[in-house]
């Protein structure tokens, strides 16, 4: 049992952070604000965050380096397309300290579901077909991510609708749901996401800011809402 799995099998409800960028001083932030976990980028282009990520060599002495500080869950994006995934890339992963990996599930090949030593959740978007949702239960899927919010919407404020899907693909998914934070989800709005059955908030720019100082501040509002 890797440290995703352990962490969704002892904790209820979760606050991981989406970093912006790959920095050490940006995950520093995190971590020492309360984030129960963290996700770091490759081979991708971020859309919420406006940046771009090259390939793992670029960040293993990073990567190492965070995990050698923090004990959670630590997952990564590996890559925005089927095309840009490199299974030897998904190979090094268990050995740097990675946890899981977090990717749409039409960008992951069939090949690559299943990684030594990793986890693998999915995301879905807002054109899935959540009838497919039966079929889950078949596959080694950790959780789901609930990328659901259309691009147009990104930063709005989070609603009740929100809520009843939230709620609707946790009874439907039978493994835990992270929600990412495609809303500008406030403290406030902690009490109503918890209630839905989602295990984890991921965190990202559209709630947490891009700085330092922001997502220092951010975060542990956000860990102060869930303690209470």
């Amino acid at each position: 049992m890797n440290r995703l799995e352990r962490a969704l099998s002892e904790k209820p409800f979760q606050l991981f952070v989406s970093l912006p960028r790959n920095e050490e001083a940006l995950a520093n932030a995190a971590f020492a604000e309360g984030a129960d976990g963290l996700k770091v980028h490759m081979n991708v282009h971020h859309r919420a965050s406006g940046n771009s990520f090259g390939p793992l060599a670029n960040y293993l002495e990073l990567f190492t380096s965070i995990r050698s500080q923090f004990d959670g869950p630590f997952g990564i994006v590996p890559a925005g397309s089927p095309q840009d995934l490199n299974p030897a890339e998904l190979a090094q992963l268990s050995a740097i300290g990675i946890d899981f990996i977090s990717i749409y599930g039409h960008h992951l090949p069939a090949a690559q579901m299943r990684i030594e030593g990793v986890a693998s959740t999915f995301a879905i978007d807002d054109q899935f077909d959540w009838a497919l949702l039966d079929s889950m239960k078949h596959f080694p899927m950790t959780a789901l991510e609930a990328s659901i919010v259309p691009g147009a919407e990104y930063g709005t404020p989070l609603v009740f609708t929100d809520l009843l899907k939230y709620r609707l693909l946790v009874e439907k998914a039978g493994i835990p749901v992270m929600v990412p934070t495609q809303r500008k989800v406030v403290p406030a709005d902690i009490p109503a996401l918890r209630d839905t059955g989602v295990r984890v908030l991921l965190a990202g720019a559209m709630a947490l800011g891009t700085t330092t100082d922001e997502i220092k501040r951010s975060v542990a509002a956000l860990r102060n809402a869930i303690d209470k």
